[in-house]
């Protein structure tokens, strides 16, 4: 299973996921460019990553995983995620939206397609997500 989530790593890698990884790397830069925007920065770091390599991985909200609300999970992070959004998320957004539909084209592609919209989902509001290792069966 392990060495089948490496080929559709690689393939992926291959299919927009270097440019995507690449974009939320650049957004984390501009966000690290103000004091303010670290937390944004870190959160882009971690979900560049992600989008680096998504097979294997999922993202999940963390007061699912603690059972408690933090401030990332809060009121804040709602304001945190609405501010993300207008600045950096429907840029993002269309990046993923751009790379699916190019990757819907053909048969093959579909599987890197739905990951693109799933990243596409998370670049809108990623404040209070974390990522996880998916379980191997």
């Amino acid at each position: 299973m392990s060495l089948l989530r490496l080929i559709f790593n690689i393939a992926w890698f291959l299919m927009g996921g270097f440019v995507m990884g690449l974009a939320w790397w650049f957004v984390g830069i501009l966000c690290f460019i103000s004091i303010i925007g670290i937390p944004f920065g870190r959160a882009c770091f971690v979900i560049g990553e992600l989008a680096f390599w998504p097979f294997g991985q999922e993202t999940v909200n963390r007061k699912h995983i603690s059972g408690q609300e933090d401030i990332g999970t809060g009121t804040l992070g709602l304001v945190g995620n609405v501010i993300w959004f207008l600045c950096f998320g429907i840029w993002l957004a269309i990046g993923h939206l751009v790379h699916a539909l190019a990757c819907f084209v053909t048969i093959i592609g579909i599987p890197f397609a739905l990951q693109h919209l799933k990243l596409a989902l998370l670049s809108l509001t990623p404040i209070g997500q974390t990522v996880i290792a998916k379980p191997i069966y």
